[in-house]
């Protein structure tokens, strides 16, 4: 297959170009920007450690839901409007959390904006794939660098802006940003009329071995963002829940994924806890957190596909977080910044699992099957650790079980990882246990 000749990326598309940066620096400041400003919110109401760990669910349960559906009503009303439905889901769920008058409003806020960024993260890589053909690696790293930016970012400046203007005006004001994506997206389709919204194949960005194009370009395209899931051939799904492999990536993509969300949901709490900070460092902390995922999206593929060094890989983000856990749970007052970093480290399983989705299927259509299976099981199960650990900081009024738990999760996940790093596809795996795939 040919892939089409390379034009400027503003040319003809500086509209899409825009849309799609905005997009993707409003999904992950809808994540990061609640939990450094809660001791603020529990200012004015009660934010009880179930509500917190319901907080911290939501990602990851409207990721899995909306992930399936999106698709659908995809093919129904076409990419831009599709687009334009999740942008204003999270417009209007991040400016709904900003007029929360109790913990259930500002739960239902949050749903609702999950809701939206759950299906943005379907839409971004078909619509990165619609209008720059030409450019994907050049794209996904933008965008990717973006999602980046927008994840450390907020905790930056969410409790400086609530400590001089209020809690409201630092979680509402991330709206007015979600709403400004809306005016390109609504621009190409006022532009061009009912052929902007026609519905498109919604495909995953995986390297296919027969287009003639660089693998490690290709890799660093899927595992520098959201992975699209598509439906899947029915046969293909049904057969990897007899597969090893299969259930490796997905614990491994599942663990990587708690440790993202528990994150997000009580890094600031636990770290004025345990370690004596002020929000505003504990918010410091976890742009700090975030911003060691950066390098990890940039590095990880080139390593993966060029010097398959996935086991490397995952016992550097396993070992990292379980000594940056350690630091936490035994000297948290000492080199606080140093166990934070550390721990920063198991941002390497994202990039790692998003590349193996491609590497370890031989064909596009497989990968599919691969990620909707992988992608549906790591999300329950990180869906169920943010609200665990707030229960058991609540019964124990302490994080020393919680710290163990999380640990505990990367130790489970350790045989996963060491199955994941077979240099085979599943239709390998498939072959040698059941005949032809």
């Amino acid at each position: 297959m040919t892939m089409p000749s390379a034009r400027p990326l503003w040319q003809g598309r500086a509209l899409a170009l825009v849309g799609i940066v905005l997009v993707a620096f409003s999904l992950r400041s809808a994540v990061a920007s609640l939990s450094p400003v809660i001791d603020h919110v529990a200012a004015d109401f009660p934010v009880s450690p179930v509500v917190i760990g319901l907080i911290g669910a939501a990602p990851p349960v409207c990721f899995a839901i909306f992930g399936l559906l999106t698709p659908l009503f995809e093919r129904r009303f076409g990419l831009e409007r599709m687009a334009v439905a999740a942008i204003t889901l999270m417009a209007l769920g991040l400016l709904l959390r900003g007029f929360a008058v109790d913990s259930t409003t500002l739960l239902a806020a949050t749903a609702v904006v999950f809701a939206g960024v759950g299906s943005g993260n379907v839409l971004l890589p078909p619509l990165v794939k619609k209008y720059f053909p030409d450019r994907l690696g050049v794209m996904m790293t933008i965008y990717s660098t973006t999602m980046a930016v927008s994840t450390f970012l907020p905790p930056l400046v969410a409790v400086p802006v609530a400590d001089s203007l209020g809690w409201r005006v630092s979680l509402g004001m991330w709206g007015i940003v979600a709403g400004i994506a809306l005016v390109p997206w609504v621009a190409l389709l006022l532009k061009n009329g009912p052929r902007a919204g026609e519905p498109v194949k919604t495909q995953l960005l995986v390297p296919d071995p027969t287009d003639g194009v660089d693998d490690v370009q290709d890799a660093v395209a899927v595992a520098t963002g959201p992975i699209s899931t598509a439906p899947a051939n029915r046969r293909h799904f049904a057969r990897l829940w007899r597969l090893p492999l299969a259930w490796a990536l997905a614990v491994v993509f599942g663990a990587s994924s708690t440790m993202a969300y528990v994150s997000f949901a009580w890094m600031p709490t636990m770290l004025v806890d345990i370690g004596g900070v002020t929000p505003a460092t504990a918010g410091f902390l976890l742009s700090l957190f975030a911003l060691i995922g950066l390098p990890c999206s940039l590095l990880v593929p080139i390593l993966v596909v060029r010097f398959q060094a996935t086991r490397p890989l995952f016992f550097v983000a396993v070992g990292g977080g379980l000594v940056g856990l350690a630091g936490l749970l035994f000297v948290p007052t000492v080199a606080l910044p140093l166990w934070v970093s550390i721990f920063g480290l198991t941002a390497i399983m994202f990039p790692l699992s998003l590349v193996l989705l491609s590497i370890r299927a031989r064909t596009p259509e497989s990968a599919v099957a691969l990620s909707g299976f992988v992608q549906s099981i790591g999300y329950a199960i990180a869906a169920t650790f943010p609200l665990l650990v707030g229960l058991l900081h609540e019964t124990t009024a302490g994080w020393q079980i919680p710290l163990l738990v999380i640990a505990g999760v990367l130790v489970v996940a350790i045989p996963a990882g060491i199955v994941a790093g077979r240099r085979r596809t599943v239709e390998d795996e498939w072959e040698r246990r059941h005949g032809r795939w």
